[in-house]
């Protein structure tokens, strides 16, 4: 369950600020804005990119934990 609500926050975070940096690019660049498309690539880049560390770095820490 820690891993899933864990999740959940990031997901949730990425999307607040995916939006408000999504709106003001494209007020910046004049282009449309549309919140489903910026709150979903935001929230899968956030969930790839926190899992893909995770991932990355669990090796690393089975070497710490055997080292002790």
């Amino acid at each position: 369950m820690k891993w899933f609500f864990s999740n959940l926050i990031v997901v949730v975070w990425a999307v607040i600020f995916g939006e408000i940096i999504g709106y003001i690019g494209g007020t910046l660049e004049k282009m449309t804005y549309d919140p489903m498309t910026v709150g979903a690539i935001t929230a899968v880049a956030a969930f790839v990119a926190v899992n893909g560390i995770w991932f990355m770095n669990r090796e690393g820490r089975k070497q710490a934990s055997s080292a002790k």
